[in-house]
């Protein structure tokens, strides 16, 4: 009886981890590395797809499902168990994921076949997820059944997204039983349209999240955990306010599924209770096609997964998610148009973390106008563009082209999908029996260890934070638990890191300056060159984004 954590490992991206029981091999997530973790673990599957009999899925988003059609693509032909929600959604968005690959490859051999290299393949197309859906079984929350021999399940609401849970494993061999909670990704309290998470009692060993496992999120004055629609909608009304009145529009780059739904569910609640009335109409432009196939798919999956209050409009005959001023844009002539328009607008589009898709025009028409308001409102990993203009980038390049940042940047902490550290501590608080064991995954490197070791002093718990690819025999008796002291060598390996990686970069820098130097001098003896102007140009652009860089850390110890 093993399990192996293949990613989500010291990552918050591609989470993929294996268990082994009674001869089978199932995988809990097959998501897709985004950011600095693809860089980290790779994109392809560390295992042959005909090596894998289940597949068991905590919920659509593609850092957890957005491998399965490369896994089937390799020979999976086991089923997928997920709630129906989360079947539906994927259905969706691992078409979407497709097209993604599809497109990206074609750019990438535009390039290859001018530079004379071979071409490549998408890591899976379009057809490849139409197949995938094939394999997928949806499941109720709460129902126990039996997946294999010795292996049973049950998924429980993890009030993350539509459909998201936390799955419950009963494992027997050889006379020898455990029991596993998978937390998935934790939902933060009173999250518009769905549910709370749902708390568990008892389990043997926890594999939990801890993406926001060392932060609180900001909350009103009145401190509690639990936020109310109306004082959510009231950080984005104001934000709204103060940019229509400078004449800008407010730019989200949202995730399609889950977080555009939450925003449009605040939107309505803004303008039909006239929390603006200043502001006679706010148009709404949901500029992404999966966002609205998406909303579709919130709109016919209520029973069984939308909160109260979004139930009590459902019964006055109300969609929650729908109001006169929105207006959704399909093809790609309306998505442009968006970019002429003169009245201010708000405008929500996808990808949520602006590494691909409509926000990157967006974006390159907004962030230089100081009048606009970029507003983020779900987690940004390292590497992407969003997590750089959240982290106070002055300039970034957008289809390869320079963009000052002169707009407001804000982060909307009132409607995270995820726990913060409160939460997390609540979650794992809940078993009234101690778990033997928990291991703590889906959090960047530092914080994954830092929260294991916190939660081993605090509560007292054997945590620890496995590495990639790290395996561990579920049957021992001694599992490995991170010591407060741990955090410091921890603490003191990522500094000699960063400060070698510093080097690298520098080294690099060095070699890009002497290029320019040693074309220089050829220019010089050849004063008839073209190419003393554009040279020049080139090191003045060059110069300048190396001073703003020490202007920005110039105060810095």
């Amino acid at each position: 009886m093993k399990l192996t954590f293949f990613g989500g490992a010291r990552t918050v991206t591609g989470s993929c981890t294996m268990i082994e029981c009674a001869g089978k091999r199932l995988l809990v997530d097959c998501g897709l590395p985004q950011g600095h973790d693809e860089k980290k673990i790779g994109l392809e599957l560390p295992f042959k797809g005909t090596e894998i009999d289940y597949v068991l899925l905590t919920h659509a988003h593609i850092d957890h499902s957005g491998r399965i059609p490369l896994l089937v693509g390799d020979g999976f032909r086991g089923t997928v168990h997920s709630t129906e929600a989360t079947a539906d959604l994927c259905s969706i968005m691992l078409a979407d994921s497709g097209h993604i690959q599809e497109m990206e490859t074609e750019w990438i051999n535009r390039k290859r076949k001018r530079a004379g290299k071979p071409l490549v393949e998408p890591l899976y197309t379009v057809e490849d997820a139409k197949k995938a859906m094939d394999l997928f079984s949806g499941h109720p929350y709460g129902v126990r059944f039996t997946v294999d021999v010795g292996i049973e399940v049950e998924f429980i609401d993890a009030g993350h997204l539509l459909g998201s849970s936390s799955i419950q494993v009963w494992l027997t061999e050889a006379g020898q039983s455990r029991h596993l909670v998978f937390s998935g990704d934790i939902g933060n309290l009173d999250q518009p349209i769905i549910n709370d998470p749902v708390y568990m009692k008892e389990a043997d060993i926890v594999i939990m999240e801890s993406t926001y496992g060392d932060r609180l999120h900001d909350k009103p004055e009145h401190k509690s955990q639990r936020v109310s629609t109306e004082e959510r909608s009231k950080e984005l009304a104001d934000i709204i306010r103060d940019t229509f009145q400078k004449g800008g529009n407010v730019i989200i780059p949202s995730f399609a599924v889950g977080r555009t739904q939450e925003l449009l569910y605040l939107l309505r609640h803004i303008i039909t209770h006239h929390m603006l009335e200043e502001i006679p109409t706010i148009p709404v432009f949901l500029d992404s096609p999966l966002a609205i196939e998406a909303t579709k798919i919130f709109s016919r999956n209520i029973e069984g997964y939308f909160d109260d209050e979004a139930m009590e409009l459902v019964e006055k005959g109300l969609n929650p998610l729908i109001f006169d001023s929105l207006t959704t844009t399909v093809t790609a002539d309306e998505s442009r148009a968006l970019n002429r328009r003169e009245e201010s607008a708000v405008i929500i589009s996808s990808s949520g973390m602006c590494e691909a898709g409509r926000i990157k025009h967006h974006l390159k028409h907004n962030l230089w106008r100081a009048e606009s308001t970029i507003v983020f409102c779900g987690y940004q990993a390292n590497g992407t563009l969003g997590r750089s203009i959240l982290d106070g980038a002055e300039k970034v390049t957008i289809f390869g082209e320079h963009i000052d940042i002169r707009a407001s940047v804000r982060k909307l902490e009132g409607i995270s999908g995820h726990a913060d550290q409160e939460g997390l501590l609540k979650w794992i608080s809940s078993f009234s029996k101690r778990p033997r064991q928990v291991f703590v995954v889906h959090g960047e490197e530092q914080v994954a260890q830092y929260f294991a070791g916190f939660i081993g002093s605090k509560l007292d718990l054997s945590a620890w934070a496995p590495s990639p690819n790290e395996s561990f025999d579920l049957l021992e008796e001694e599992l490995p638990a991170a010591k407060e002291e741990k955090l410091w060598y921890a603490g003191l390996e990522d500094l000699k890191d960063a400060l070698n990686r510093m080097d690298e970069v520098f080294s690099g820098i060095r070699v890009v300056s002497d290029r320019m130097k040693e074309h220089g001098n050829q220019v010089f003896k050849d004063p008839s060159s073209r190419d003393a102007q554009r040279l020049a140009n080139a090191i003045v652009r060059f110069s300048e984004e190396l001073e703003s860089l020490r202007g920005r850390w110039d105060a810095a110890d």
